[in-house]
């Protein structure tokens, strides 16, 4: 008979039982059905295929993070390199995507790379596990304000182009921050049913708006007699403005600027609980390669369409496309008309990184990885969904939105930081993974065999550990205290914190478990 398997090392000097092991392991207790993670299925299963990829493409919005980040990425080789070095950033991330798509598969947890690594880390897998969960969590957290001030940028750049002399301050950014923080806050508490619609609508627009846009900066040009960017600006007019002597080195470090548009590998993964399993690793599939696709033809038809790169750069909008859609559309209601097709999926993309950040964070709380655990861990009765660790991002957020107002560079410095974050998060997982041989894990319906999967899961982990060096440089010489990278004082900074929490929760932090997909007190929706 299938039972419960345990592959945690718990401590052997505690006889508490934890709270993840399903009843089974209680013979004087009734059996409960429980999902993958060992926990009673509390979250109801509310999402298909087509939402979960919704979600993946909304929240994933890659064209308009490449837009968005183009006066940045510009620097790093001009218009080629911003399209080669989005091109080299996509491979890496298909390949951390398959193996991620295979744990995945094996282990349906909400938790993610959290319970994965606690999984494949065998004898040390409760440290594993709490370094991986909690790097994962604090990346979503970002990442979620990340977008919530990417939107309040758009809404005042829209607001600042039909007003002319108009001038931007930080706080009318801040307000707008808080806004969408506390609506997106407020439709995952109170709306949790309509969320799977929500995403498939998002979606849709996501579809839309970047094949509207597409056609816009590749015909508008042509109809208001406007000159294209030639072929050669666009593939062949290489610019190395980083101040680094190595042109190598530029491109590698500019690889930053396509991670922080596709690094967002595990975004889906967080809903396993509440979506049949098998759907993971498809709507991971069907992310990257709409991600891809769409994000490279935008790419080419914004670069063609743009006139004028020094006046993008020289813009005061604090969009960039802004200026951009003015360009290529000839005109200020045109580019509006652009920025709001960009704008209603990058809101409902707040939305999707409210839903992944709290999942998150709840996971931590239910293994007692979290101050406060008992509370956080808590699912709402009456919302069916986990409404005190929902809150919490949304005051996490509020935080940091405060920072942006006493400084724009602090903020950024912490925001920038999900990228390392997250892909610390995967390596921590996948690594060990690797070096075990896959021993710890079941094989899922989705599993690379023999050297396909050796290689996807070397190639992985030696890229993460490579690049996390390498965006740690800064942007640019030379520095200053304004455009510094602070990746690695942020991500340092934070990993102490988890190392020191660690030392204070070790005692009576739980861990998540395994249960096998056949095991008899698996909740048959699990499946």
């Amino acid at each position: 008979m299938a039972t419960v398997q345990d592959k945690t090392t718990q401590p052997s000097t505690t006889h508490e039982k934890s709270p993840a092991l399903s009843s089974s392991e209680d013979p004087s207790g009734p059996e409960v059905a429980v999902n993958v993670s060992g926990h009673k299925q509390e979250l109801q299963r509310n999402f298909g295929l087509l939402s979960l990829c919704g979600l993946g493409i909304t929240s994933g919005n890659v064209w308009i993070a490449l837009g968005g980040a183009i006066n940045v990425a510009i620097y790093n080789g001009g218009p080629p390199g911003i399209i080669y070095e989005y091109i080299a950033a996509s491979v890496f991330y298909w390949i951390i995507a398959a193996s991620i798509a295979e744990l995945a598969s094996s282990i349906p947890s909400a938790g993610g790379v959290y319970h994965w690594a606690t999984i494949t880390g065998g004898r040390y897998g409760r440290a594993c596990g709490w370094f991986a969960g909690w790097w994962n969590a604090l990346a979503w957290l970002l990442g979620f304000a990340s977008i919530v001030q990417i939107v309040a940028a758009q809404t005042v750049s829209m607001y600042a182009i039909m007003h002319d002399g108009f001038e931007t301050k930080q706080w009318h950014v801040f307000v707008t921050y808080i806004i969408i923080t506390w609506i997106s806050v407020f439709i995952v508490l109170y709306i949790n049913r309509a969320l799977p619609s929500i995403e498939m609508i998002g979606g849709f627009t996501v579809v839309a708006g970047v094949f509207i846009s597409i056609l816009v900066c590749a015909i508008m040009p042509h109809v208001n007699n406007q000159p294209y960017a030639s072929n050669f600006s666009v593939w062949g007019n290489w610019q190395n403005q980083t101040g680094y002597s190595s042109s190598g080195f530029a491109f590698l470090a500019g690889m930053l600027n396509g991670a922080y548009a596709v690094g967002s590998v595990d975004l889906v993964t967080h809903l396993a609980e509440e979506v049949p399993h098998r759907n993971i690793p498809k709507a991971i599939l069907f992310q990257y390669i709409f991600g891809f696709l769409s994000g490279f033809f935008y790419l080419i038809a914004i670069l063609y369409g743009i006139t004028s790169f020094d006046d993008v750069l020289a813009s005061s909008y604090l969009f960039p496309l802004a200026e951009i859609y003015r360009q290529a559309a000839g005109s200020k209601s045109g580019s509006v008309g652009l920025l709001f097709l960009a704008f209603l999926p990058t809101f409902i993309s707040c939305i999707g990184c409210c839903v992944t950040a709290s999942r998150v964070f709840w996971t931590l709380a239910r293994d007692r990885a979290t101050p406060f655990s008992h509370f956080f861990s808590n699912v709402n009765q009456s919302t069916h969904n986990p409404f005190r660790a929902i809150v919490f991002s949304g005051g996490f957020v509020t935080i940091l939105g405060c920072i942006y107002v006493g400084s724009k560079t602090a903020f950024q410095a912490f925001v920038g930081s999900f990228i390392i974050l997250s892909t610390l998060s995967y390596v921590t997982a996948i690594l060990p993974h690797l070096l075990s041989g896959r021993r710890h894990v079941v094989p899922g319906w989705f599993w690379m065999k023999g050297m396909a999967g050796l290689a996807a899961h070397s190639i992985s982990c030696a890229y993460i550990i490579v690049f996390i060096v390498i965006f740690c440089f800064p942007f640019a010489l030379p520095t200053s205290a304004a455009t510094m990278n602070y990746a690695s004082l942020i991500t340092g900074g934070l990993s102490i914190f988890v190392l020191l929490f660690w030392f204070v929760r070790q005692s009576t932090y739980v861990g998540p478990r395994e249960v096998v997909l056949d095991a008899h007190v698996l909740a048959k929706d699990a499946l």
